[in-house]
């Protein structure tokens, strides 16, 4: 399966996103995204086989192109600080966009109402954690990193803060007085970006 969706299939894609964030996998039919995209039913089977495929693709849809970044990061004119900065940018403003992906997500994955072939998202997940890994040896090699890291509980650290900090939106929004949508989203681009910045960098530069 590829990214490489057409203008319909887009559509459908987007609509779907919007429903089963509002009303869950479950409470969302094939027949409720095929009435809001104004299409028959028989197009979303054409295109997407069932819902669950349909899922799948979604995952695709929202996830192909931070692989592409990830990759050419490794290649940027920059220091593996500078790399490991950018990466925790791209990781946190792409959560910060998709996160109604990553609510229906983390749903499926808790509830286990179904068994569902996520392994889609376990590849990507193993992509982006290789292109990580290579900044993290690339650090290694030229003495900026120590040498004992698990990098793969680095993702789990980075998106953690963030899933937190999202989860329990109204006691931080009272906290700092993030009134609006767009403060609320400025402090996750500035505030939140930074602090995990910080404590990654603690991780990977400092003995503890």
């Amino acid at each position: 399966m590829t990214a490489d969706f057409n203008e319909k299939q887009l559509e459908i894609l987007q609509v779907a996103e919007e429903l089963f964030a509002e009303k869950g996998f479950d409470g969302t039919s094939i027949r409720d995204i095929a009435k809001k995209a104004n299409i028959n039913i028989a197009m979303i089977s054409y295109y997407f086989g069932s819902k669950e495929k349909l899922l799948e693709s979604l995952i695709i849809f929202r996830t192909s192109d931070l692989r592409l970044k990830l990759e050419s990061l490794f290649s940027e004119d920059l220091t593996p600080i500078e790399k490991i900065e950018k990466l925790i940018e791209l990781y946190i403003n792409r959560l910060n966009k998709n996160r109604c992906l990553y609510q229906i997500l983390h749903f499926e994955f808790s509830s286990k109402k179904r068994i569902m072939d996520f392994k889609v998202f376990t590849d990507v997940k193993k992509q982006n954690l290789l292109s990580l890994q290579k900044i993290i040896s690339e650090g290694q090699e030229k003495g900026v990193f120590r040498k004992n890291i698990n990098s793969a509980l680095l993702p789990p650290t980075i998106m953690g803060t963030f899933f937190h900090f999202h989860t329990n939106r109204p006691f931080y929004e009272e906290l700092f007085d993030l009134k609006t949508d767009e403060a609320y989203d400025h402090f996750i681009k500035t505030e939140i970006i930074n602090h995990i910045k910080q404590t990654i960098k603690a991780f990977l530069v400092y003995e503890n």
